[in-house]
């Protein structure tokens, strides 16, 4: 009976829950379209904007490594609630502020407050996502078959692609048909992470880490970074998710600039038209690396990449009203090249050292950090120059990570 459990095919129901918390951390890639949107609402510069997805990323720098070594003593549920727990008051900030619906008629000081409140939330939101995602992507490993991991970390991204996506729908709906705001998405968020936390905290794991005989420490794992494979790998990281947040926040502004699309209506639908495909990519790979090897299929995703970003160049509003159809294409399929990049760098790094999964988890996911350098920058480049300029910025990561999935070829042991 266990054995057919066990079976690719087969779903084991500790799995569902675990899945839950992986449409939880998409909610904290919130930071990458809000950025358009409050830079539009409150008529803030570019710059301003983009530290929305410095707060939702700086802390995974600071803190990914000691919650990964606190993991390796309190357990990985442990963690997956005290994250959880942590987007709950984070979101419960905004919901509650008061913020007249009219900028023009408020003190532009009472817009900056408010400002500093949505980044505040942010920062506890980023905090939260840091400790999930420590907790999350290795714990998908403990319930998965021998070879299957690449498969169900792909799947678990997609389920996260789903609450990345809500970020774009939930606004773009609440305008268009429901006289609202992209606020609503804030006490939505909050009753879903709190039915998520009351499904998690029952729930029993049982701890892989008994296993080992040396206990993770700061020094285990900064030791790990002299091995080159590692270093790269970790790097890897780095870029891609400053590039996808960067995508994710700029797209928008893209859009408005290049085709004079409006942010708070069409100009999500390119955010909504990357988020889609990241949700329908992450699905198919999960079905892919079935029968394709996780490291082939990341030198085809990087292709895909390449391809839609190069897009992002082609034609202006002089094309007239139809060009704008190729930066949502080009969104699209930046999404699908950029769907599998993160869970198959993340997977086949642990696969190389699999006795070393927490050091390695903390290493990688303050990688994340990326998201929080690499949108700021984008911003400054567009302030000095134009936004289709700041876009070569995502260019010079893809092309590294094109490398990357080129010259893999060592397991890192």
């Amino acid at each position: 009976m266990s054995q057919k459990q066990d079976t690719p095919k087969g779903i084991n129901p500790k799995v569902l829950p675990i899945f839950l918390v992986f449409m939880v951390m998409g909610f904290g890639d919130v930071a990458g379209p809000l950025a358009g949107i409050v830079k539009e609402d409150l008529q803030i510069s570019n710059f301003l904007s983009q530290l929305i997805p410095f707060s939702g990323y700086i802390l995974f720098g600071l803190l990914s490594i000691p919650i990964g070594l606190m993991q390796d003593r309190k357990g990985k549920k442990f963690i997956l609630v005290v994250g959880m727990s942590v987007a709950f008051i984070g979101l419960m900030l905004p919901t509650f502020g008061v913020y007249p619906v009219d900028v023009d008629t408020i003190a532009q000081g009472d817009v900056y407050q408010f400002f500093f409140l949505i980044l505040i939330s942010i920062l506890l939101l980023g905090l939260a996502n840091t400790t999930l995602q420590v907790a999350g992507n290795p714990i998908v490993r403990d319930v998965s078959k021998p070879g299957m991991y690449s498969r169900n970390l792909s799947i678990g991204q997609f389920v996260k692609a789903i609450g990345t996506l809500s970020a774009s729908v939930i606004p773009l709906v609440a305008v268009r048909w429901f006289d609202a705001d992209w606020k609503l998405l804030f006490p939505i968020y909050s009753v879903i992470i709190l039915l998520t936390l009351i499904w998690v905290a029952p729930m029993k794991v049982k701890n892989q880490e008994e296993e080992k005989q040396n206990k993770a420490s700061f020094r285990s794992s900064m030791r790990l970074l002299k091995n080159p494979y590692v270093l790269l790998m970790v790097l890897g990281i780095f870029v891609y998710v400053g590039s996808e947040i960067a995508m994710r926040s700029n797209l928008p502004i893209y859009l408005k600039e290049q085709f004079g699309i409006n942010i708070k209506e069409e100009g999500l639908a390119g955010v909504l038209f990357f988020d889609l495909a990241l949700l329908a990519g992450r699905f198919l790979g999960g079905v892919i690396l079935n029968w394709i090897k996780p490291k082939t299929f990341f030198r085809i995703s990087v292709v895909v990449a390449i391809v839609g970003i190069m897009g992002l160049f082609i034609g202006s509003s002089s094309w007239g009203a139809g060009a704008s159809q190729i930066g949502f294409i080009s969104a699209m399929l930046i999404g699908l090249g950029f769907a599998n990049i993160f869970p198959l760098i993340f997977s086949i790094t642990i696969d190389s050292m699999p006795d070393r999964s927490n050091e390695l988890s903390g290493l990688m996911v303050t990688a994340i950090v990326g998201g929080a350098f690499i949108p700021p920058l984008m911003g400054l480049v567009a302030d000095q120059w134009s936004v289709l300029v700041s876009f070569f910025i995502p260019v010079i990561c893809i092309l590294y990570i094109t490398a990357l999935s080129i010259f893999n070829v060592q397991t890192g042991k």
